[in-house]
């Protein structure tokens, strides 16, 4: 039986003949296609036309299909650090930043200006 309803993007269908879940992800206007992404997590495309030709029926999100998008849970590991914490990420830098090195006792001595000279090294060879 053919289906009036129209594909919704992030809206969740169900083929009547085999209750497979999937949601489209996305409408390709220019090339007259619907992206869908079944409960696995696989994606296929589908020509518009088929899509009215096709048993379908619009449903209820699953109650977990996280998976499929591969979305996280917001404290999936277990513990109690998240990534919404709001830090200066760029402190570490700034550290590193202020630190300035010491010259050398040699360098110190000798003026910014002069000339650097060169020592001749003549070993046995």
């Amino acid at each position: 039986m053919p289906t009036d309803t129209d594909p919704i993007i992030d809206n969740w269908y169900q083929f009547q003949e085999k209750s497979q879940e999937f949601m489209v992800v996305a409408l390709d206007d220019m090339n007259n296609t619907v992206e869908i992404q079944y409960f696995d997590g696989s994606l296929a495309e589908m020509d518009r036309d088929n899509w009215y030709e096709m048993d379908l029926e619009a449903i209820a999100p699953p109650e977990n299909w996280a998976g499929a998008v591969d979305v996280g849970n917001v404290d999936d590991l277990g513990t109690e650090v998240t990534d919404t914490a709001e830090e200066d990420w760029s402190a570490p830098l700034e550290e590193i930043r202020d630190v300035q090195p010491e010259p050398a006792e040699e360098e110190s001595s000798q003026s910014k200006d002069a000339p650097v000279q060169e020592e001749s090294w003549e070993g046995d060879l």
